[in-house]
């Protein structure tokens, strides 16, 4: 199987295959949102672009659920998945695969998988004793657990003892080979505090893990023996290889890496960091398969500071908020206001105050008063100044000059919040360039070349800024663009001829007086707080 063909221009990236245990909440959203916003920088960048996400619909949690609604478990299953199908699209994900692992060529990918790895030797029998989460399907050590064994992660959830005869990988073998890899591979496991993690959990010596279960029905049987059914993350993880299977392709490994292997981003929660950094690619080392280019972990959200879930009542529904505030609010502030890789706090109060400070007040006002100035001052046409004519020293120029790159090089680091406040620093300098250089008095003043000049240069800085936090804020910036006269909608970036290329609009000066500039429209409405706050 000759894997050394996959071109420069083609980048996938996947979200975790979420469980459908319950319909889908915010945390689901916040890994969904980045990767989105990967997926749009990527395509701006001129890359080829898969971006898969799904569900995860096997295992003892699953059947559980569908037990205690009384229903057979494929009907739970595909009652639940809408619930993600429609929160993608509120939140304006442009997804590419959706990968269900009850699909019928995933099962097909599993047995050929499972059978590279048998064939190697790396599947045995044995007895496995332990204190077992369903939750996390996975079995804990006993000194990980909470008081009155409770599980470290679902803090409400006692586990439950297992002795029981499963099949085993042998993780064990792989141990030497694994931190030779993260060892030449540094950039392999991400953020830095991850890696730390993992490196620290394997250096205590790796042990094999089971593969299978008994008295479970609801997964895949074991191909060697039907009496056990396939654990959770051995069938799992291998979705992401179905999801790359063409729709009419023959579901065989070889079809399904032909193109898009190995995936360059795998972005999860920290809570499932082992199965992605260690189990998986030693899945694909027994396999004899490439390894992914990068794991990325981000941390956990809170609500008012306090963790959320249903026993404390303080759960935030993600359609709700969406319904409420609109897509590009509530990506605008979960990428913003929080380090990718950190745990992050959701606040209303603060949300709604960021919003309208950075989107209604700061970006909204500055190209809605510009843009009248235009129109009183100069026809309603863009000002015809050459860009070469501002000079490099001008105070929005020298921001703006050196933005796309240092914004691309946050995007590239999935550090979308100094993406943000660098694209911010341009927006808020152009309001202060604008009251500071006054073209009303200068127009007052017969100033004329001085007042294009000015605006020109604003109106290029509202352009640049919205062109940047197009892949965050997808629908201001086709809305900026629309007014600027320029007839690209960034939630069409399928179409290449749609695509706005980072080459050229990531550049300063790119605004022409051939553009037919719109009729000035608030991008964001300012937010009324709470009535009690």
């Amino acid at each position: 199987m000759n894997l050394e063909n996959k071109t420069s221009k083609t980048f996938a990236l996947t979200t975790p295959l979420y469980y459908v245990n319950d319909v889908p909440h915010i945390g689901s959203a916040y890994t969904t949102m980045a990767a989105d916003v990967v997926a749009r920088f990527q395509r701006l960048l001129g890359n080829q672009v898969l971006l898969i996400t799904g569900t995860d619909e096997h295992g003892q949690k699953i059947q559980r659920s569908a037990a205690s609604l009384e229903k057979p478990p494929q009907e739970f299953c595909d009652q639940i998945v809408p619930s993600f199908i429609n929160l993608w699209q509120v939140l304006n994900i442009q997804y590419d695969r959706f990968s269900r692992t009850t699909a019928l060529n995933h099962q097909a990918i599993v047995k050929e998988f499972f059978q590279r790895v048998w064939e190697n030797g790396d599947i045995y029998q044995g007895q496995q004793q332990g204190w077992y989460c369903v939750s996390c399907e996975e079995f804990k050590e006993e000194r990980d657990l909470l008081d009155g064994k409770r599980c470290p992660i679902h803090t409400t959830k006692e586990v439950e003892w297992r002795d029981e005869q499963n099949y085993f990988f042998r993780l064990s073998k792989y141990q030497t080979q694994l931190e030779e890899f993260y060892q030449s591979r540094p950039d392999f496991i991400q953020p830095a505090s991850r890696r730390n993690e993992v490196l620290s959990f394997v250096s205590q010596g790796l042990q094999d893990f089971s593969i299978s279960r008994v008295n479970l029905d609801w997964g895949f049987p074991v191909p060697v023996d039907p009496k056990h059914t396939l654990y959770v993350w051995f069938d799992a993880l291998l979705g992401y290889v179905t999801a790359l299977l063409e729709p009419d392709a023959e579901p065989t490994l070889a079809n399904a890496l032909e193109k898009w292997w190995p995936i360059n981003l795998h972005l999860i929660g920290k809570d499932i960091l082992r199965f992605h950094a260690v189990y998986w690619p030693a899945m694909l080392m027994s396999a004899g398969l490439p390894l992914p280019e990068r794991v990325f972990g981000h941390g956990f959200l809170t609500k008012d500071g306090q963790k959320m879930g249903k026993t404390l009542g303080n759960t935030l529904d993600p359609v709700a908020l969406v319904q409420g505030y609109g897509s590009d609010a509530v990506r605008y502030y979960f990428l913003k206001e929080i380090e990718f890789g950190k745990d992050g706090d959701f606040n209303e109060i603060r949300f709604i105050n960021v919003l309208n400070a950075d989107l209604a007040n700061d970006l909204g006002n500055l190209l809605n008063r510009t843009l009248n100035m235009v129109k009183k001052y100069c026809a309603g046409k863009v000002p015809a100044i050459a860009p070469e004519v501002i000079p490099a020293e001008n105070a929005l120029k020298a921001i703006g000059l050196g933005l796309g790159e240092q914004v691309k090089q946050a995007y590239t680091n999935l550090a979308f919040n100094e993406a943000c406040h660098a694209v911010l620093s341009l927006v808020q300098a152009s309001n202060k360039f604008i009251d500071e250089q006054a073209p009303w008095t200068l127009y007052k003043q017969g100033k004329q070349e001085e007042v294009e000049a000015v605006l020109y240069t604003v109106l290029e800085s509202v352009r640049l800024a919205a062109y940047l936090l197009s892949p965050i804020i997808p629908n201001i910036s086709s809305d900026i663009y629309q007014q600027l006269g320029w007839g690209i909608n960034f939630n069409n970036q399928k179409e290449s001829s749609m695509v706005a290329p980072f080459t050229t609009h990531a550049t300063w000066g790119v605004l022409s007086d051939k553009q037919q500039l719109g009729t000035p429209q608030p991008i964001f409405k300012r937010i009324e707080l709470p009535k009690n706050n």
